[in-house]
């Protein structure tokens, strides 16, 4: 994975913020969106692409783009910084390989164990008292 790629591959747009704010809400572009293509970067290797976008299927727009937004701070720098930083996470998240589940089996000690405390439960209700004979 090469992030300095993805980085310059993706695509940024600055926009309106919501909310409160006051008059500088209404005047400064704030928020910042981020774009990316996952089907047409270079910063993943082949494999890298289809498991992130088998991961990451669910976050994609029909037209296969991958959308990230933030409005936490005031600074559209700051804002910039922070989508980049999440989609970056996102991404190194969405490519790393699943462990393989090894079988394993089931030890000795902890059959016999189980068997003899079977034993001692069936022994203590055989040796119970039946209430009709007397």
């Amino acid at each position: 994975m090469d992030e300095q790629q993805l980085i310059q591959e993706s695509d940024y747009k600055a926009v309106r913020s919501s909310g409160a704010g006051g008059q500088n809400v209404n005047k400064v572009s704030s928020k910042v969106e981020l774009h990316f293509r996952l089907e047409e970067t270079q910063g993943l290797s082949e494999e890298e692409k289809q498991r992130a976008l088998k991961k990451l299927s669910s976050r994609l727009t029909n037209s296969g783009e991958l959308i990230l937004q933030c409005d936490e701070s005031r600074s559209q720098h700051k804002n910039k910084e922070i989508v980049t930083q999440r989609f970056l996470e996102l991404v190194k998240q969405a490519i790393v390989k699943p462990k393989i589940r090894k079988k394993t089996k089931t030890p000795k000690a902890a059959k016999l164990k189980r068997l003899r405390e079977k034993k001692k439960l069936s022994e203590k209700k055989a040796t119970r008292k039946d209430p009709l004979k007397d």
